[in-house]
């Protein structure tokens, strides 16, 4: 690395480009009034993205029958590098901290999963009120759909500005495989779901993560894609990273080559049905930094 924090990417002896990396957050040297350091709340994804894990459990993860076999919720908590739980004001002093201090542009809220009905989204709600309440700040909530589309609505009342509610695989046999318990919500409730948020959130304004690499087909996943952007929803492709100490940790990522040969398709029927990376007013679709997409959509524009 250079003096001017850059590096240059070499292959066999020839300058590929220089990249250069964020530099740690001013943020992070703050802590709470009680002594906890603002990295165990949020943390910077990307250049410009605040993120947090609002719970950091899920009511399936204790059980190897029921977790999905990708997550690492609790490898984080074990470390002592979270808490948690992250109250909404301890969520709302380290979201104005972050925009003053270090120019966040937007923010992500996730959470693991604390019940069968409302799926997180009440604690999604609560705190996007007390981060909105004290700074304006575009918002990601990312939750499971809830057992009740009226969710949708105070969501977006509270201050949620786009919605994620995330797929992961597309085949109900892959799901049923690699994410036992999350398969228990049926596709079908998800679409019905990404339906009645399209209509409150907007065109564009809810999304959903898949993940390539787990055993769903090309095909299905740029057929299930199709059907998505129909509906206004963002399908975010991502390849599958295998996190070290879970059950997949030895599955391999998909190649290069099969990760273009979905996402140039793809980005072609992003555009064709208007829907564009650079327009969602917050989070991961936005940011774009675990998927090579947002590149190929300006390629097909």
């Amino acid at each position: 690395m250079g003096i001017d924090g850059t590096s240059t990417i070499m292959r066999d002896g020839v300058k590929v480009g220089i990249i250069s990396f964020p530099r740690q957050p001013r943020f992070y040297k703050m802590q709470t009034f009680d002594g906890i350091p603002y990295s165990k709340i949020a943390t910077l994804h990307g250049s410009d993205v605040l993120a947090t894990t609002i719970l950091q459990s899920c009511i399936r993860y204790e059980s190897r029958r029921k977790s999905c076999q990708f997550c690492a919720i609790g490898q984080s908590l074990a470390a002592g590098r979270t808490i948690l739980r992250k109250t909404p004001e301890q969520l709302a002093e380290v979201a104005r901290a972050a925009v003053l201090l270090d120019d966040v542009k937007h923010m992500v809220m996730t959470t693991g999963t604390p019940n069968a009905t409302d799926r997180g989204a009440q604690i999604l709600c609560e705190s996007a009120f007390a981060v909105k309440s004290a700074v304006n700040l575009p918002i990601q909530g990312q939750c499971e759909p809830p057992d009740d589309d009226a969710w949708f609505q105070r969501m977006h009342d509270a201050g949620i500005d786009t919605l994620g509610m995330h797929l992961e695989a597309v085949t109900p046999e892959v799901r049923a495989r690699i994410m036992p318990g999350k398969a228990s919500v049926p596709v079908e409730r998800y679409f019905s779901a990404f339906e009645a948020a399209v209509r409150v959130f907007g065109h564009g304004q809810v999304s959903t993560y898949i993940l390539a690499g787990l055993g769903d087909t090309q095909e299905a996943i740029l057929s299930t894609s199709e059907k998505l952007i129909a509906l206004g929803v963002y399908p975010f492709v991502v390849p599958f990273v295998p996190i070290s100490g879970t059950p997949l940790e030895d599955h391999p990522a998909p190649s290069s080559t099969y990760m273009r040969d979905l996402l140039a398709p793809l980005s072609d029927m992003l555009a064709a049905g208007g829907l564009h990376s650079s327009e969602i007013k917050a989070g991961c679709g936005k940011c774009g930094a675990c998927s090579s997409l947002s590149t190929y959509e300006r390629k097909s524009s």
